[in-house]
């Protein structure tokens, strides 16, 4: 965010508390507005509502170990539960603006590299575990002594790399970037639409959302994301009922048969907390491995997410904390467990929250309103899933580059600083994974600092991290030593 937006929207004066939910949730005080907070709150949710599809198709398309497969309409509840009510206890008790929900990537891992080694029951037990472990290190003070033991350049940077690998997943997400199949033979990874050309009238919506939202946005408009997705939505569902579109992706621009539909509640409660330890064919020490991976990625992705939504909102104090860090980090771990109780696969901290922070959302009263949508989605799933990435996508690439403006804080003369700096940046978008970005930039400002003699300006706690980040890399060739593969 650039610092002329910092200036409006944090006022030096703030106006006193309108009533006792203003007073509750700091909006004046903050420099918001109920407004600014509603808009922001289903900005976020429109950006991220695509779990609600996404999450069923990822896990229901996996089978354990035995041949079972989750239901579709299960998942889709049990995703949108967890969404609901861990969003709602977020925005209550942290008070920030940040949405949860199923982690992409995390599920990949359950549905396709756990769950074929055991049953359903036992791969979500172990995401319970996760997430219990991860309250364990939030309860005795370690996950937030890491994060408040990493340097603001550091901290900087992780929020530029997010802003790129937000705006990344925009473009990939509408189909504007697409990755060219390895039967091609060539060595270019990705290339422009789905034949190096753009073409047809998804992507017509995608782009002039993306025209209409930086216009927005360059004139300053008031809710410029919001009405730029529901100005896409709408467009896309008249373009869709008069084209002939073979496919839109993973959400059809449709009016729905039916506005309501009831939720199925049957996955909720099907995990077996220590089932994987003892299932057939399944060692201890691939277990221990795999709840070390769930935990190092939920841990890392959730402080860069936390860290990149804070600081575009304006809410890091002058040594860069995030506010109510403890209790933040606390929910986020609950949600794991939320997650994996349900058979949801583990939730966690949305870089997609950062929509809202572009619509103004300062406060967890956004939350009330996008967890109050996940509730609706339980009953509307019809109507509120018919918003096409393509309509969507735009805000993240807007958002991206509102992340990106924090890259001049960066002092890009000092090598011990820019390299790490860089590499943090660089390979988030590059190797799509937050967790991968800053490993990278960690073992680099250790290694930096080693070899020009500053090796005490290094806080233990980054030796400790950068070390556990060695094993996170290096963790096939381990597998192989210990006999687990």
């Amino acid at each position: 965010m650039s610092e002329p937006q910092q200036v409006a929207d944090r006022p030096t004066a703030a106006p006193p508390p309108v009533n006792s939910v203003d007073r509750f949730f700091r909006i004046s005080e903050r420099g918001s507005t109920f407004g600014r907070e509603i808009r922001g709150g289903f900005a976020t949710f429109f950006t991220m509502a695509y779990i609600l599809v996404l999450n069923p198709i990822i896990l229901g398309s996996a089978k354990d170990k035995f041949g079972h497969q989750l239901d579709a309409v299960q998942l889709t509840t049990a995703t949108a539960l967890v969404a609901a009510v861990m969003t709602i206890i977020m925005g209550v008790a942290g008070n920030l603006p940040l949405a949860l929900a199923a982690g992409l990537g995390l599920n990949a891992v359950v549905a396709f590299q756990i769950a074929p080694l055991m049953s359903w029951d036992d791969a979500m037990g172990l995401i319970v575990l996760e997430g219990l472990l991860i309250c364990v290190l939030v309860v005795t003070g370690l996950r937030e002594a890491v994060m408040h033991a990493i340097p603001q350049p550091l901290k900087q940077a992780i929020s530029v790399g997010i802003g790129l690998f937000i705006a990344f997943i925009g473009f990939v997400d509408a189909g504007f970037v697409s990755r060219i199949p390895d039967a091609a033979n060539t060595t270019v990874p990705v290339q422009l639409g789905g034949t190096g050309t753009l073409t047809g009238w998804p992507m017509l919506v995608f782009c002039l959302g993306v025209l209409l939202t930086i216009g927005l946005l360059a004139r300053k408009v008031k809710g410029a994301i919001l009405i730029s997705i529901v100005t896409m939505t709408v467009l896309a569902v008249v373009i869709n009922s008069l084209a002939d579109i073979k496919s839109w992706g993973l959400t059809t621009p449709s009016w729905p048969d039916k506005l309501v539909d009831a939720p199925d509640f049957g996955l909720i409660g099907d995990f077996d907390l220590f089932g994987a330890f003892s299932a057939p064919g399944v060692g201890v020490i691939t277990v221990v491995l795999l709840v070390f991976t769930l935990i190092l990625s939920d841990f890392f992705d959730t402080m860069g997410t936390v860290v990149g939504v804070s600081a575009e909102a304006g809410l890091l104090d002058e040594e860069g904390k995030v506010p109510n860090l403890g209790r933040v980090l606390l929910i986020d771990g609950a949600a794991a467990v939320a997650g994996g109780a349900a058979s949801a696969s583990s939730a966690t901290s949305y870089i997609e929250s950062a929509a809202g922070v572009g619509e103004g959302s300062r406060t967890g009263f956004s939350n009330l309103v996008t967890g109050g949508l996940f509730a609706l989605a339980l009953f509307l799933t019809p109507l509120l899933t018919i918003v096409p990435l393509q309509a969507a996508a735009p805000a993240l690439v807007a958002v991206g580059f509102l992340m990106m403006t924090q890259v001049k804080h960066i002092d890009w003369d000092r090598y011990d600083i820019a390299i790490p700096a860089f590499l943090t940046i660089a390979v988030m978008p590059f190797t799509y994974s937050i967790t991968n970005g800053i490993g990278a930039g960690f073992l680099a400002y250790v290694l930096i600092k080693a070899v020009l003699g500053k090796a005490k300006e290094v806080h233990w706690l980054l030796w400790a991290t950068s070390a556990l980040f060695l094993v996170y890399f290096a963790i096939d060739p381990i597998e192989q030593l210990l006999g687990a593969k």
